[in-house]
């Protein structure tokens, strides 16, 4: 049941994508020639006044195919016979659609939350190896960690994880004034909790009230986290931290939407927590395709604006098919990345 609920979620996200492009392409006066949703065969097609409509047998991905896209074309309603900042909509669209959609879906889940936890240190358990004014004492805020900004407990949770060294460079807000204490040492160890012993970092945070404005405030911060964790996650590839074997495509996330489901305590919970996980895959998805990178609508976005500065250099205009081929082989580059992604999410489903 979980997996296909995974998968109308992950074609939900593709299908919010190609709408924003669609709809933004119809908006500025540019001919679609056809929507569709999904790869493959198609299954249902509906011809509109112009644009043909089509659902299609594989349930990961979609496109929307405008005039002269990629290829030259004498219809004045093509997409590269278009003004550069009309193009430049249309391709971002997809991108925003996808925000904004996830936002949604993001204040949808946090309006049902009554109280958050934030990084104010309200009771350190005995035994804490590190307390006192040189430490960590009751009262103190943590504002950073390693660099990066402490606004909730799920930061603290998150970027004590990546540290993995037990020793962190942290920033604490005492009594109105900012401390730095380097190489503090901070790792789980056994605390007595509630009569048991138990594995933590010997740490209470104080909660906050889940007022209307708290839960806009945390929508917020979830939104700006999300894309943060992709900033993060791109610098552990470059640096050697992560490799090719982390990275997943639409098996490996329909299959992490089905373990999320399984887990879960029940069926409502399960579809809250596919909710939350798909809202982080959705702004994934409008990040990485905006960002400057061939193929994806950033990097054509960043080909229009070259192209622009370099005919006002050279003072005449350079012939729109070049865009066309150069945006036709990042594609099948990128089909092939896929393609790898793919077979790499099956070899790791397959050896569990």
């Amino acid at each position: 049941m979980y997996i296909v609920v995974a998968i109308i979620a992950f074609g939900l996200l593709i299908a919010i994508h190609e709408l924003g492009h669609f709809s933004a392409a119809k908006l500025l006066g540019v001919r679609v020639n056809e929507f569709a949703i999904g790869m493959g065969p198609k299954v249902l097609k509906k011809q509109g006044k112009e644009t043909l409509y089509t659902l299609r047998a594989l349930p990961f991905g979609g496109f929307c195919a405008m005039e002269g896209e990629n290829e030259d074309s004498e219809d004045a309603r093509s997409f590269l016979a278009q003004k550069r900042w009309k193009r430049i909509i249309i391709l971002a669209a997809g991108g925003i659609a996808n925000l904004v959609a996830c936002f949604i879906i993001i204040v949808i889940i946090v309006v049902q939350m009554d109280m958050f936890v934030s990084t104010r240190i309200t009771e350190i358990a005995d035994g804490f190896p590190n307390e006192g004014e040189n430490g960590l004492m009751v009262g103190d805020t943590l504002v950073s960690m390693n660099g990066e900004r402490l606004y909730y407990v799920e930061d603290f949770s998150v970027f004590i994880q990546l540290a993995r060294s037990g020793q962190v460079d942290l920033v604490v807000r005492r009594d109105g004034e900012t401390i730095t204490l380097n190489k503090f040492p901070l790792e789980r160890r056994e605390y007595m909790t509630n009569g048991r012993l138990q594995l933590r970092y010997g740490l209470t945070f104080d909660t906050i009230e889940g007022s209307a404005w708290e839960k806009l405030k945390y929508s917020g911060y979830m939104m700006i986290n999300y894309i943060r964790l992709i900033r993060v996650s791109i610098a552990q590839i470059i640096s050697g931290a992560a490799g090719f074997r982390d990275l997943s495509g639409p098996v490996g996330i329909v299959d992490a939407m089905n373990d999320i489901g399984r887990s879960s305590p029940s069926f409502l919970a399960a579809l809250g927590n596919i909710a939350s996980f798909m809202a982080f895959i959705g702004v994934n998805l409008a990040v990485v395709n905006l960002l400057p990178i061939p193929a994806m609508d950033g990097g054509r976005i960043l080909f229009i604006l070259l192209t622009w500065a370099i005919e006002k250099i050279i003072r005449r205009r350079l012939n729109p098919k070049y865009e066309g081929y150069i945006n036709t082989t990042a594609l099948i580059l990128l089909m092939g990345l896929m393609v790898v992604i793919l077979v790499n999410d099956v070899v790791k489903l397959v050896n569990g």
